[in-house]
């Protein structure tokens, strides 16, 4: 609970610098303890986005996804490369024989 609340004091008032608004009716600000006083945690929405049923998942694995299938032809190249590089060697070697 103790890094919890460190985490909250540290980051609600980044959150707010730049315009975000973080989904918790309970946040406020307590000024008698200087802490920013938050509601429970949903542990079952928790664990949902955990394994992998949260609300970007599905956009993140798409992204994740295409920037791997985008990055191929860079994979290409540098087997390509590796390839030519020891074809290079190879006849370098029988030639020197």
């Amino acid at each position: 609970d103790e890094l919890r609340q460190k985490f909250v004091d540290a980051t609600v008032p980044q959150a707010h610098f730049l315009g975000l608004t973080i989904p918790d009716d309970k946040l406020s600000f307590n000024e008698a303890t200087g802490h920013w006083e938050f509601g429970e945690i949903d542990w079952d929405e928790f664990m949902r986005v955990i394994a992998g049923n949260g609300p970007c998942n599905r956009e993140r694995l798409a992204a994740r996804n295409k920037a791997h299938a985008d990055g191929a032809w860079v994979r290409e190249a540098a087997i390509a490369y590796s390839q030519k590089r020891a074809d290079r060697r190879e006849a370098a070697r029988h030639a020197a024989e």
